[in-house]
């Protein structure tokens, strides 16, 4: 699955142009952004794309050398389940 980039939000459409998989993560700070929505399609899921979308984040959070704040429920159990990822989130 290929992501679409944006500042501040990584998704994938499908052929149609509808939003399948998407996180947002806007900055709070010059040093922080928040991972506040995580989405996959019902019909994606249970394929890993979520994981992927968080590792897009944490790509894009760490040459930008910021630091992340995960909100949404999903990214939130995401560090606690990855600790070798703490180190680049604020919690």
């Amino acid at each position: 699955m290929d992501f679409i980039h944006q500042k501040n939000r990584i998704y994938a459409t499908d052929s149609e142009g509808k939003t399948i998989a998407e996180v947002t993560f806007p900055d709070i700070s010059e040093r922080e952004v928040m991972i506040d929505h995580t989405f996959v399609d019902s019909s994606l899921r249970g394929q890993g794309i979520a994981d992927k979308l968080i590792r897009e984040v944490i790509a894009v959070a760490t040459k930008q050398n910021k630091k992340i704040e995960p909100v949404c429920s999903y990214a939130k159990t995401w560090f606690e389940n990855n600790p070798d990822y703490k180190n680049i989130c604020t919690e």
